[in-house]
């Protein structure tokens, strides 16, 4: 009896055991890893990351950018003149822009149209002024006077319609008796063609755009940028 009595408590004892890893077993099947549901992070173990692409880790929050109140000084004349871009560079060059050269277009429109950066310079004030057919005008002159005999006529014509004709899309502002003057020298175009329409634009530029250019905040600050420049 005693014998048949430790038979069954073990076999109980057995049984509880089966029953338990049954359960574990079961639990371990039915319950879902946190790490592999879709929607879901975890960080990884450090030794999982080894493999890693080093461009997957980095934070990709944009980064705001400190505010600048005021452009400094090569800023401003690179973003208002790209061709000053060289000039602003501490270089020993022939070409460099300096301030005595900027303060010399103040003596004449001659003497700041012969300078080629003047050009551009005068250039972009005339745009802010919406009057840039005077300058392109004058240039293409200048330009045509260089023309070669057999092209003079493509030229003339070319600028004629341009900026002469009474339906050109940069008219120029010159009077009744030129524009006709101009008109009949078109049947014959020589190098000297666009000399009296020219003057007149020229007289326009130096009694009226001139003046203002030089008190304008283009010339001004380009030239107050070059002074503080070549003091540091």
């Amino acid at each position: 009896m005693r014998l048949l009595a430790l038979t069954l408590k073990s076999s109980r004892h057995a049984d509880k055991q089966t029953f338990a890893l049954s359960m574990m077993r079961a639990a371990a099947i039915s319950t879902p890893r946190l790490d592999k549901m879709p929607g879901m992070f975890f960080s990884a173990p450090a030794k999982e990351l080894k493999g890693t692409d080093p461009s997957l880790l980095e934070d990709k929050t944009p980064k705001r950018r400190p505010k600048t109140f005021g452009m400094d000084v090569k800023a401003y004349l690179r973003s208002m003149i790209p061709h000053l871009e060289s000039g602003m560079k501490a270089a020993k060059s022939k070409d460099i822009l300096s301030a005595d050269e900027v303060m010399q277009w103040s003596q004449s429109l001659e003497k700041l149209l012969t300078n080629q950066t003047g050009q551009v310079v005068f250039g972009r004030f005339l745009k802010s002024e919406f009057s840039e057919e005077n300058m392109e005008f004058w240039l293409a002159c200048e330009d045509y006077k260089q023309t070669q005999s057999d092209l003079l006529r493509y030229k003339a014509e070319k600028i004629y319609k341009a900026f002469v004709h009474s339906d050109a899309a940069k008219q120029i502002n010159i009077d009744f008796r030129t524009r006709e003057s101009t008109a009949k020298k078109m049947k014959a175009p020589t190098p000297t063609c666009f000399d009296e329409a020219q003057k007149v634009v020229y007289t326009l530029m130096e009694k009226d755009s001139y003046p203002r250019f030089l008190k304008s905040n283009i010339y001004l600050n380009l030239l107050n940028g070059l002074q503080a420049n070549s003091l540091k």
